[in-house]
């Protein structure tokens, strides 16, 4: 159904996509390409929230270049919306500016739109295709398809580690176990996020910002403290510009109050046993529109989220070292039976330096 320049043109369009990574969120990354008598004259992305979607940034291209869109083709990454958020619907404008041939890489998740743009594109008389390089839009969205389904952010965890998986010495000393490469691409990683979540022990540890540095971008994404007894010392980096939710369990008052009075947003979100509910806080950053949660957490946090079953994927960074007696990745109750064990799919595994970058996602029954 696809010819091979279909499949060169959606590529184009996903290259495309990817540049809104760090910036259309809490919408999804798309791409558009507009093309007519076989060559390109139009190409668009997502723009930031509540300016122009991809479709819409494509054909403003397309007419400032002195072209009409009149019986084109648009190759879209992502079904066009077919309702009113911040912006018009995106199928409204292809049907009125009569794009000939619609070609979309994969359907919206959302349930507002959910078939209902292609639906509609359709009824115009407009030919309409979907699936093409489905994968690949799909992992590029891969936190809105977890919110929009499952109603949680896509939970990432990273990890910075010696090839005999230690994360820090007995002491907490860890700066830096990788180098400069991975890092970098650590800060990366950090940008695409919607929230970066980080414990009370890090913290004690480390006192890091938890800010996105070595990569330049307009967006700092939400940082979130878990500290069930809020013992955070107020001076702490990590609450230096107040875009930050600390999230509790069993804090005095006193320390609530004093905390709120500095503008600092508070969760009091206690479980049965006075912990901080993490698969709670998973669902209610996804109702914050949290599409992926980026952790960087000691091995007692992180662990505990595997446990939870709030872990999607584990990003590590293997430096090629050997640390010997230190701490480990994770805090995981040894297992009596291999079939007990957290099962994980290599997802993609290349070099970044000298250390060897492995994504692997958590197998689900």
């Amino acid at each position: 159904m696809f010819s091979d320049q279909d499949f060169d043109f959606m590529r184009r369009a996903l290259s495309l996509a990817e540049q809104s990574l760090w910036t259309a969120s809490p919408n999804p990354r798309v791409g558009c390409v507009i093309v007519s008598q076989g060559r390109i004259i139009g190409e668009g992305w997502t723009q930031p929230p509540g300016k122009d979607h991809a479709e819409i940034h494509a054909i403003k291209d397309a007419k400032a270049k002195g072209f009409s869109v009149y019986n084109s083709t648009a190759y879209v990454t992502l079904e066009p919306c077919s309702h009113f958020g911040r912006t018009p619907p995106c199928a409204d404008t292809l049907i009125n500016y009569r794009i000939q041939r619609v070609i979309a890489a994969m359907e919206d998740p959302n349930p507002q739109v959910a078939g209902r743009g292609l639906a509609r594109l359709r009824a115009a008389g407009i030919q309409v295709h979907c699936g093409l390089l489905e994968k690949e839009a799909h992992t590029l969205n891969i936190g809105f398809v977890s919110r929009m389904l499952h109603g949680r952010p896509w939970v990432r965890i990273k990890i910075a580690a010696s090839l005999d998986g230690k994360t820090a010495l007995h002491n907490g000393v860890s700066q830096w176990i990788t180098g400069e490469a991975a890092r970098v691409d650590g800060h990366a990683w950090r940008a695409r996020s919607c929230a970066i979540l980080t414990g009370i022990g890090t913290v004690r540890q480390d006192d890091p910002a938890m800010t996105v540095r070595a990569v330049n971008t307009s967006r700092h994404p939400l940082r979130v403290l878990v500290d069930s007894q809020l013992s955070v010392a107020p001076f702490a980096r990590i609450l230096a510009d107040r875009n930050v939710l600390v999230v509790c369990a069993n804090a005095l008052p006193n320390r609530i109050a004093f905390f709120r009075s500095l503008g600092i947003e508070l969760l009091n979100l206690p479980n049965a046993d006075g912990k901080v509910d993490l698969p709670k806080l998973i669902y209610i950053l996804g109702e914050r529109q949290v599409n992926e949660l980026h952790v960087e957490a000691g091995f007692k946090l992180s662990g505990s989220l595997l446990r939870e079953k709030c872990v999607d994927e584990i990003l590590t960074y293997f430096a090629p070292c050997l640390l010997g007696d230190a701490q480990g990745m994770f805090n995981l109750q040894a297992v009596a039976e291999l079939n007990s064990r957290v099962s994980l799919q290599i997802h993609d595994a290349r070099m970044i330096g000298d250390d060897l970058r492995i994504l692997a996602r958590v197998r689900r029954t």
